[in-house]
């Protein structure tokens, strides 16, 4: 039985990102496609790992992030240390988010603020009489 192959272009179309892309994850060791003379035949599991990268980086997670969940995938063992890992890089990121939706809050009341201090200043500035020298 053999094994479904990709091309670039296949990938590109079918996950809706650029070959560029594709070959920057492979220039990172991420993908790992064969070679036929200047045509990259991707595995299934190429496939497998871009769609890994892509819901990484939609979620937060940086590039090293992804290669480490990615080197935990073992389909023969069932991938509970991947899903572990999985789990607390998730629970990682929400606090980050968490922290960020403070840290902009906090920011919000700053910007308030001083937009109420420069709307004071501009109206005591036009109340008071102008000087003519």
């Amino acid at each position: 039985m053999s094994h479904p192959t990709y091309s670039i272009t296949d990938l590109s179309r079918e996950l809706d990102i650029t070959t560029r892309a594709i070959r920057f994850y492979e220039e990172q060791g991420l993908l790992s496609p064969e070679r036929r003379g200047l045509e990259r035949i991707y595995s299934a599991r190429d496939k497998v790992t871009l769609k890994l990268i892509l819901r990484g980086k939609r979620i937060g997670f940086s590039l090293a992030e992804c290669r480490d969940l990615i080197s935990l995938y073992d389909p023969s063992g069932g991938n509970t240390r991947q899903l572990h890992s999985m789990l607390a890089k998730i629970a990682e990121r929400r606090a980050q988010l968490e922290q960020q939706m403070l840290d902009i809050q906090q920011m919000h009341l700053e910007l308030d603020t001083a937009q109420e201090r420069c709307e004071q200043a501009l109206a005591t500035a036009s109340d008071a009489p102008s000087s003519i020298a």
